[in-house]
Formats: C-alpha cells, sequence, structure tokens
C-alpha cells in the first residue's frame, strides 16, 4: 500500500464529509490540514472545552468541533450524520486516573457501533505496529482488541500501523533532544540495541488520507526507510542538537525510577515500564518494506535545531485536556 501524488486527484473524486477525531491533537492535526488544503470539508470529535476554545483552534473555525460523547452514543451517532471517511486517531498513551486502556477500547467499540449507524462509508485507523490481542502489554493488546473490534464490523475499513511517529509537535524526540541539552549523561534501558523504524507524520497523514477512497479491506504497515538502534537514535539526536552523548546502560526498573524522578520535576509521565518493554521486544520495527520515503536523519538536518528547546508534556497535552 503505497501512497502517491495522485491521492490529491482520488481524495477530490469522492468530495463527502471527513471526520478526523482528535484533530486539534498531533497525528489528528497533521490528517485534517492536509485534508483542508486539498479543499476537502473536516468535522472533528474532540475532548477539549469547544465554547470559548478559538484561541486553541489551529485551523482558524474551519474544523467544526463536536464532544466525544462516548456516553451518549446517540449524540455521538448524530456528529458522524453525513460523514463519508473517518479517520480515527483516538487512543491513550498510559493509564492515568479514569483515563485507561480498557475505558479506551470500550470507547473505540462505541465509536465504531456509532460509525456503522450513522451510515459512515470508510474507516481509515491509526493503530501501531505489532498489536496484538493476546499481547501482555496493554497498550498494545487495547490496539489489537480495536482492530478486531473493526474487523468484526460492517465498516469498509483501512488499518494503518505506524511505529515511532516523529515530526513537528512530536513528544518522545523532542523530549530525548530536551534531556540531551540539559544533561551531560543519557540512561538508556537495557542493552539499547532494540530497533526501531521512525516514521514522518507527514508521511503518515499522507498514507491515510490515500486509504480514505478506497473500499477494500487493508492493513498495512507505515515505517520509513531507516532503522536504529535505540542507542543509535540518541546518538543522533545529541548530534544534531548539538551535544556529545555519553550514553549509560542502567536496569530497566532502574530506568524506570529515574523517569519517575524527572517526572516530578517537570510533572508529567515521562517513560512507562510498558514503553520500556515495547521497545525492548522491537515491536517498532515493521517485517515488510518501507511504505513512507522521509528518512529521520534528512528530517532532523532540516528541522532539529530547534529540537528539544522546550519540553513537550503529555499529561498536559492529552490528559488535562483531552484533544
Amino acid at each position: 500500500m503505497n501512497y502517491n501524488s495522485d491521492s490529491d486527484a482520488a481524495v477530490d473524486a469522492n468530495a463527502g464529509l471527513n471526520l478526523v477525531t482528535g484533530a486539534f491533537g498531533y497525528t489528528g492535526r497533521y490528517i485534517a490540514r492536509r485534508l483542508l488544503d486539498m479543499g476537502q470539508p473536516v468535522r472533528t470529535l474532540t475532548g477539549r472545552a469547544i465554547a470559548g476554545n478559538a484561541g486553541g483552534d489551529p485551523f482558524g473555525g474551519r474544523v467544526e468541533a463536536f464532544p466525544f460523547n462516548f456516553d451518549r452514543p446517540e449524540a455521538l451517532v448524530e456528529s458522524l450524520r453525513e460523514v463519508d471517511t473517518l479517520y480515527n486517531t483516538y487512543w491513550v498513551r498510559f493509564s492515568s486516573g479514569p483515563v485507561t486502556f480498557d475505558r479506551a477500547v470500550e470507547n473505540s467499540r462505541t465509536l465504531i457501533r456509532a460509525a456503522e449507524s450513522a451510515g459512515v462509508r470508510r474507516l481509515v485507523h491509526i493503530s501501531i505496529t505489532n498489536p496484538s490481542a493476546e499481547s501482555p502489554l496493554p497498550y498494545f493488546r487495547g490496539k489489537g482488541l480495536v482492530e478486531q473490534a473493526i474487523r468484526e464490523s460492517g465498516l469498509s475499513y483501512a488499518i494503518i500501523r505506524p511505529a515511532l511517529i516523529f515530526g513537528r509537535g512530536d513528544v518522545l524526540l523532542n523530549n530525548i533532544a530536551w534531556l540531551l541539552r540539559r544533561f551531560p549523561v543519557f540512561a538508556v534501558a537495557g542493552s539499547g540495541q532494540y530497533l526501531v523504524q521512525p516514521v514522518d507524520v507527514a508521511d503518515l497523514a499522507e498514507m491515510a488520507i490515500a486509504a480514505g477512497p478506497g473500499q477494500d479491506n487493508t492493513i498495512a504497515d507505515a515505517v520509513g526507510p531507516e532503522t536504529y538502534t535505540f542507542d543509535e537514535l540518541v546518538r543522533l539526536v545529541a548530534a544534531t542538537v548539538g551535544r556529545q552523548a555519553r550514553i549509560i546502560h542502567v536496569a530497566p526498573s532502574m530506568a524506570l525510577l529515574l523517569s519517575r524522578l524527572l517526572g516530578l520535576l517537570v510533572r508529567d509521565v515521562v517513560l512507562t515500564r510498558e514503553e520500556i518493554d515495547g521497545l525492548s521486544a522491537n515491536l517498532l520495527t515493521s517485517a515488510g518494506p518501507p511504505q513512507c520515503p522521509t528518512r529521520l536523519s534528512h528530517w532532523l538536518a532540516e528541522n532539529g535545531s530547534d529540537l528539544g528547546a522546550a519540553y513537550a508534556s503529555e499529561l498536559g497535552r492529552h490528559y488535562r485536556e483531552r484533544n
């Protein structure tokens, strides 16, 4: 499943309404902006306060916003009326208070049922590489359960599975750079030899949009052309921001403890044990060929000079005010 420059024409041929969940967030923002640039109408479902939040709207009022309304399925169905293609980016990075993986799975099932009831033609779902409903890791298990619900639905679907996503506004690479700018030592959990295949968020958006007009049910990984060990990734980011990284390898339990201490300083969840386990198991890689063209090394050379200039808070962006 390769996207190409014909995606503009393909989407133009279908002038139906697009709904992008989380269009004020990260991945959803890139999908929504690209659709708007192509002249397509866009609606969103959001967890942010809608009334009086014009200052937080990156689209200047061009995106019609509705609340998620997971607890009011009939209202959720109404917000999906007349939608042709639903681009779903809804998920949570970790459990925090009432926001849990189990709740995210149930919310996703509610959304899928609402899309069926509203007559949505096509669902393009952003998942993760190597999901499994039997995974011992709640993140990957939850993603697998949501994919299962999509496959069992009556919707036409395209499931896209990105690995580590990078681009303007990302959290992980930005905060690696932030740490490298401020501390003389960077602690890596375990050997650091586990692999990642970074994918550009703009490439991911293009791939998602190219899948929108289709009818066939498809599942495809979204990875870039470069594969790094985690050590190599850290050294590349360090070189980009002009720092010589002194990498030390610590036990996963020590890495988690250090991240929790840092979290107290920045009032955020910096790293979770599940993320360490997922990385160590090489779950952010693909066995297939790369589908997305942008190289992380090239992107960093062109865009990385201010990477890590400010800390990016996951709790601040996605939990204290849901997007």
